[in-house]
């Protein structure tokens, strides 16, 4: 019986959670004790500051000046519709003719897409007229081919 020793005592106890650890009580007790507590700050911990008020937004609010996309003008989407109309084709035919979707092409003739020079060029091409630069509506000259 040597398990049995009276003189001997262990106290087994579980240490306090990392949440009870964290707790003011629990910080405000081990000060108490004399036990050496460490605190720090972490910032924006547990809080979605992504969104902070800064001098720049200020500035920013402060800004007059109305910033937009330039968009196709309307003399534009009508040469587009109506080179389409004479080729016989439908938006969706055009769409599919130049590999877009027929839903830019209604962007297009309608003056509210904002203007890529690649989808242009795919139009132009197809209806056979200029969209771009000086002449639009003229016929597209084909020009001197490379060899």
């Amino acid at each position: 019986m040597a398990e049995s020793d009276w003189d001997t005592v262990t106290v087994l106890r579980k240490k306090g959670s990392a949440a009870q650890s964290k707790s003011k009580q629990a910080i405000i007790s081990a000060q108490r004790k004399g036990e050496a507590v460490e605190t720090s700050k972490k910032w924006a911990a547990g809080q979605n500051k992504q969104h902070v008020v800064t001098k720049n937004t200020a500035k920013l609010d402060r800004e007059t000046e109305e910033l937009s996309h330039q968009r196709v003008p309307l003399e534009v989407g009508k040469v587009i519709q109506q080179g389409r109309q004479n080729k016989g084709l439908t938006q969706k035919d055009l769409a599919t003719k130049i590999n877009e979707k027929p839903q830019i092409i209604a962007e297009y003739e309608s003056g509210k897409a904002i203007p890529n020079n690649q989808v242009m060029g795919k139009i132009e091409r197809a209806i056979g007229l200029k969209l771009r630069g000086k002449e639009i509506g003229q016929p597209l000259d084909s020009g001197p081919k490379k060899k």
